[in-house]
Parts: C-alpha cells; sequence; structure tokens
C-alpha cells in the first residue's frame, strides 16, 4: 500500500499523568481520585491512565447538563447553535491527523483509513449544522367550530446520556453529539473505558469552539460504574446507545425509572448474499472486507457469507486467497489493512469462538488462529474463514466481533432470504447481482435496516442507519436522527 500522507505525530494530550473528566466547562479527578491505564493494542505497551468516573461524577455532570438546558443554551437561537458547530467542524478538521491518531494508538484502528476520517468527519458536523436552523413545526387545519387554531412545536428532548462503544471511538461520539446539539439538547458522554481518549480531546475542541458550560459534559470510567449510573439516572431524560444487545438489555431495564426515551444500535450477524451472476471480482473483494474490515470489529459486519451454489467452490477459493493477502500488523504501519484486536479481554472471546467453531466441526479454510512472531505482543487474529458449517453452530449465530467470517451456500433466492433472515438480529445486510428485479426483491425481504446492493458498509450523515430485531430501534445518520431528540408539542388557541 503506497503511503499518501504523513504519519501523525504522537498525540500531545499522552503526556498527561492523568486524563481528567469533563464537567461544566472545567477538567477535574474523579470525586475518589481513581484512575485505569489503558494500552496500544499493537504492542501491549502502556499509553495513559484515565480518571475512573463513577455514580458521584455522573450525579454532577447530570446537573451540570440540567442547568445549561435551563439556562443560556436554551436562549441561544437556532443560528447561534449553528456557528457553534461550523467552528467544532473546522476545528476537527484542523485536528483530524491528532484524533485519528488517537484511536490508532487505543483501539488499532489502522492509519490508512485517515484519508477517509479527513472527508468524513467533518461532514457530519456540517450535516447537522445545515440542519438547526430548518427545525419547524406545522399550523394544523382543525374540525373545531369557532376561531380555533392549532400547531405543532419541536422542542429539544432534553437531558441525553450517551454511552459509545469502543471499535469507532471518535466516530462514535461525533454521531452522538451532533444531533444532540442541533436539536438544543444537553449532553453527558460516557465512553467505552477501553477507548476514551479522542473523546478527550473532542472536548477540548468543544471548550475552543465557543460551547457554553455545562452543553457537553463527559465522565470517563467503567461501564458498571459510570455507565450504569448514567443510564438509571432520574435526570437524564433519553439514553442513546451504542454497543452490544446483552447490554443494551440492562440500559433497557435501567430507563424504566423515569420512562426515558432510547435509541439503541445494538450487535449485528449480518448476511452478505452473493448470487452466481455477481461481478465476483467486485463481490470476492467487497464481502471479504464487509467482514474483515476495521478487524471485524463493527455491529453491520457481513460476517455471514452466503454464496450461491455454482460459484461457491470458486468464491471461498478467492476469498481465501484475499485473506491470505491482506496485511496485518501495528496500527501505525501505513501499509497495514488489518490491524489489532482492540483489547486482550476482545482478543480471548475472539479466540474463545474460533475454538468453539473448530470443536463444532467447522473447518477454517483460512486462518484461525493469533498471529505470533514479530506480533506476539499485540492483540493479533489472522483474518479467518469458516466453512462446513451448519447453522445451528454458535459461530453462526452469536456476534463474534473479529475478522472472522463463515460461508454457507444456497441454491435459490428464496432459500437465500430464509437464512438471511435466520437470525435474532436485523442491522445490515449485503447483496451482490447484476439482476436488478433480484436487487429489489432482496431488498425489501431481507430483514434488515440496512441493505447495500454491490457493495458494503457504504455511509454518509445523511442517509439513516439502524436496526430491526434486536439490533436495536431508532436512527443514526439523516434527519431521522435528529427527530430522535425532539419533542413535539402541540398548541391549541381560541382566539374567539
Amino acid at each position: 500500500m503506497t503511503q499518501h500522507f504523513q504519519i501523525p505525530p504522537r498525540p500531545a494530550l499522552l503526556n498527561r499523568p492523568v486524563q481528567q473528566i469533563f464537567i461544566n466547562g472545567s477538567w477535574c479527578d474523579a470525586a475518589d481520585g481513581r484512575d485505569f491505564p489503558t494500552v496500544d493494542p499493537s504492542s501491549g505497551a502502556p499509553l495513559a491512565r484515565i480518571a475512573r468516573g463513577g455514580s458521584e461524577d455522573i450525579d454532577r455532570a447530570v446537573s451540570s447538563a440540567r442547568a445549561a438546558l435551563e439556562g443560556e443554551w436554551a436562549r441561544m437561537t437556532p443560528a447561534d447553535r449553528q456557528r457553534i458547530l461550523l467552528r467544532l467542524a473546522d476545528l476537527v478538521e484542523a485536528n483530524i491527523d491528532d484524533l485519528a491518531m488517537i484511536d490508532t494508538l487505543e483501539m488499532g484502528a489502522p492509519i490508512a483509513r485517515l484519508p477517509v476520517m479527513r472527508r468524513r468527519s467533518p461532514s457530519v458536523i456540517r450535516f447537522y449544522a445545515g440542519l438547526v436552523t430548518a427545525i419547524e413545526g406545522r399550523t394544523i387545519s382543525n374540525s373545531i367550530p369557532g376561531d380555533v387554531v392549532s400547531y405543532t412545536l419541536r422542542e429539544p428532548v432534553g437531558v441525553v446520556g450517551a454511552i459509545i462503544p469502543w471499535n469507532a471511538p471518535f466516530p462514535a461520539a461525533l454521531i452522538k453529539l451532533c444531533p444532540v446539539l442541533a436539536a438544543g439538547c444537553t449532553l453527558v458522554l460516557k465512553p467505552s473505558e477501553d477507548a476514551s481518549l479522542s473523546s478527550i480531546r473532542l472536548m477540548e475542541l468543544l471548550q475552543e469552539a465557543g460551547l457554553p458550560p455545562g452543553v457537553v459534559n463527559m465522565v470517563t470510567g467503567y461501564g458498571l460504574e459510570a455507565g450504569a449510573a448514567l443510564a438509571a439516572h432520574p435526570g437524564v431524560d433519553k439514553i442513546a446507545f451504542t454497543g452490544s444487545t446483552a447490554t443494551g438489555r440492562q440500559i433497557i431495564a435501567a430507563s424504566m425509572g423515569n420512562l426515558k426515551r432510547l435509541s439503541l444500535e445494538l450487535g449485528g450477524k449480518s448476511p452478505d448474499i452473493v448470487f452466481a451472476d455477481a461481478d465476483l471480482d467486485r463481490a470476492v473483494a467487497g464481502a471479504a472486507m464487509g467482514v474483515f474490515g476495521n478487524t471485524g470489529q463493527v455491529c453491520s459486519s457481513g460476517s455471514r457469507i452466503f454464496v450461491q451454489r455454482p460459484v461457491f467452490d470458486e468464491v471461498v477459493t478467492r476469498m481465501a486467497d484475499f485473506a491470505r493477502a491482506l496485511q496485518v500488523g501495528p496500527a501505525t504501519d501505513p501499509a497495514t489493512q488489518i490491524g489489532p484486536i482492540a483489547s486482550e479481554r476482545q482478543l480471548m472471546r475472539v479466540m474463545s469462538y474460533l475454538d468453539a467453531g473448530k470443536t463444532a466441526g467447522a473447518t477454517a479454510v483460512v486462518g484461525g488462529q493469533r498471529l505470533a512472531g514479530a506480533l506476539e505482543t499485540g492483540c493479533f487474529v489472522a483474518p479467518t474463514i469458516f466453512s462446513n458449517v451448519s447453522s445451528d453452530m454458535t459461530i453462526v449465530r452469536e456476534e463474534i466481533f473479529g475478522p472472522v467470517a463463515v460461508v454457507i451456500p444456497f441454491d435459490t433466492e428464496a432459500d437465500a432470504v430464509k437464512m438471511a433472515n435466520d437470525t435474532e438480529y436485523g442491522l445490515g445486510a449485503g447483496v451482490w447481482t447484476r439482476d436488478l428485479g433480484c436487487a429489489h426483491r432482496m431488498s425489501r425481504r431481507i430483514r434488515a435496516g440496512t441493505v447495500w446492493v454491490n457493495s458494503y458498509q457504504l455511509m454518509d450523515p445523511a442517509v439513516p442507519m439502524g436496526g430491526m430485531k434486536q439490533s436495536g430501534h431508532g436512527r443514526e445518520c439523516g434527519v431521522e436522527h435528529l427527530d430522535a431528540f425532539l419533542e413535539t408539542k402541540s398548541v391549541w388557541i381560541d382566539a374567539g
């Protein structure tokens, strides 16, 4: 892979003894003074120590967000909020190399994705900045006798708690933050304990953009401590969560105290379907990177690959060759295509699935092992493809969240639909075919929030994405995401 950019320097924030939490526009230690380490999964080397916030810190952050919601932030006009978001977009654009390097060091996302981040991250902010001044209600003709006027207002839902995952830390923080600010809400952000550093850097940029104190607060810490306290807090009006389905269920239970509104983007076990008439050059590469991209650590990863029987053997052979040719290595190397698993804990989880697949009788066509040699100190797994699998195997049913695919043959279009929908999840799906009618039929019949045709993982801030079934509810991106942070109020005026 040719290097088209200069590798960013080591981020300055790593020079601090402890990374602090951010409440009411100020940096502070956790209330009890505790902290925890974060490490580089490419090498196992320590990176930083991060404040370990808990319930007391969450209380302070929620109080700060409530005060801001009812204070200066409420008095700002849509144009004021828009100016802040546009300033933030400029600052993110100017600092994107630093932000990308932080995620590369902390969770192992290859630095080769930097050109994509340069394009995508500012565009997310500017998309929502463009919607700020377009929030509007309706004047509604009613059937009440007399001079009765009725109309609606769109108002912020209130204080939002956002809990984000470790697999795409900075993009996940942005996609929660932008519609919250556009809608006029306030926010308490809880990043993953495995990847907090880019959220910390984002708080600095928000300060520089002129955001009033308390509008956005951030508490770092463990999910069972800070995250659980945020999900259950009676002062939070809405929780926006991205993560596992199991944790999503816990958040639903915790939210019942004050009937919080919820947006949940949860797990997936997405089907990627290759028909015999597909352009196999595109399909093989697209399906492979649909599961191996970001080391398989994507909720919508196309980890169940269904291939029509006439081309099954050819596709499996070509995908195995493609997987062997992928450059696996340290995330800071611009030649690296597949980086490490984000943590030792997640590595052990992936390895347990590899063992389970082999024990059940599946065949590892390629990969199937942890990488040793020069990579043995990091969390590296070879890109893996299992064949000879059955629908009841654990590796076919459960989300692995690693670079592990299963390939399964099918015969007819009806077979493909049945097998694709045979899952508790419904986040994404892929279809590879030259038949436009088949593409439309499959797109309608597959139960998934997003269907990609002759592509996989295309994303744009204007296009909504989200899940069906146990992959959650609500949408991220698009106008739909902004709507999730707005309440509709009806107003009646009897002018008679």
